[in-house]
């Protein structure tokens, strides 16, 4: 695929969010798929799938390039040929895309059906009826959900499990899909004390209403987007690392809601006290953003 890629209107996308079947499908009842909508409405719950959709506009064969490149590095693998890969909350649908692209088997899922249906889309475009990636609406916090899940060779969470409400019960549900001498891949937002706080303050205004939005984005968009943007342009650094957007991660950051942030040490101590062992560790270097890990389960043996 070259530059130009045309996906589906925001719309279209939206209409999709109901199909099932091959290119995605629920496993939630319809009052759970209502709680996430009222979750949104209500101010607790900023729209992930949202941004996500209009991400697609400007997904291209670079970004791609550069999200499978940066799993195979954290991953300390050239490709997944014979794995099972699990995309635990998968946004855009981005790294499930790298995943297959690398030859896994590769199952999706995420609590937000808009992000649901670009996963979807993703699969369509890229692997139009293929039996070995499986798009579906699921929890991280659903534990019956996930236990039919079975377990995979590589379980993949990237900055999602903060975002449950639950974020511990969430890292408890994920570290039971990680088969024996499995990876698991995990990033979670750095704790930075009193500004935490104030971060998650500013969230919270942002997802109140359009007033909030408006307030929160006059006050912090012009660091977290123009300011970086200039910096970028300066040192001739534009994209982002794992192939993102940063308009796109700008808004993420500001209006991703719920939040909750972690020590490195604080993840280190809970998975090591559950037979895991760190492989590879990638810190923000105590600023704001994620600290990435990656465990093995009971061994020291890569993939």
């Amino acid at each position: 695929m070259g530059e130009g890629i045309v996906f589906p209107s925001l719309f279209l996308l939206h209409e999709r969010c109901s199909v099932r079947g091959g290119s995605g499908r629920t496993n939630r009842e319809d009052s759970d798929v209502d709680g996430h909508q009222k979750e949104v409405e209500s101010g607790q719950r900023f729209r992930f799938g949202d941004n996500w959709a209009r991400f697609l506009y400007v997904l291209n064969e670079r970004r791609i390039a550069m999200a499978e490149e940066s799993l195979k590095q954290m991953l300390g693998v050239e490709n997944l040929v014979g794995k099972t890969f699990v995309d635990v909350g998968s946004g855009s649908g981005l790294f499930s895309l790298a995943a297959r692209r690398l030859h896994a088997r590769v199952h999706s899922f995420d609590y937000d059906p808009l992000s649901v249906a670009c996963t979807g889309e993703l699969r369509r475009r890229y692997f139009p009826d293929d039996h070995d990636w499986l798009v579906e609406e699921g929890s991280a916090l659903d534990s019956g959900y996930l236990s039919r899940l079975g377990t995979f060779d590589v379980v993949y969470s990237w900055g999602v499990l903060h975002h449950t409400g639950d974020m511990w019960s969430a890292l408890q549900n994920v570290r039971r899909l990680v088969a024996q001498n499995g990876l698991l891949f995990v990033a979670i937002y750095n704790d930075q004390g009193l500004l935490s706080k104030y971060w998650k303050s500013v969230k919270r205004l942002y997802n109140r209403n359009w007033v909030g939005r408006l307030t929160m984005g006059a006050v912090h968009l012009p660091y977290l987007y123009f300011l970086r943007a200039l910096v970028r342009a300066l040192s001739g650094k534009r994209d982002l690392d794992r192939g993102m957007d940063l308009w796109r991660d700008a808004l993420d950051w500001l209006g991703g809601f719920p939040f909750e942030v972690a020590k490195p040490e604080q993840v280190f101590d809970f998975f090591c006290d559950r037979d895991f062992v760190l492989r590879r560790l990638k810190t923000c270097q105590g600023r704001m953003g994620c600290n990435e890990f990656v465990f093995s389960r009971n061994s020291n043996e890569g993939l």
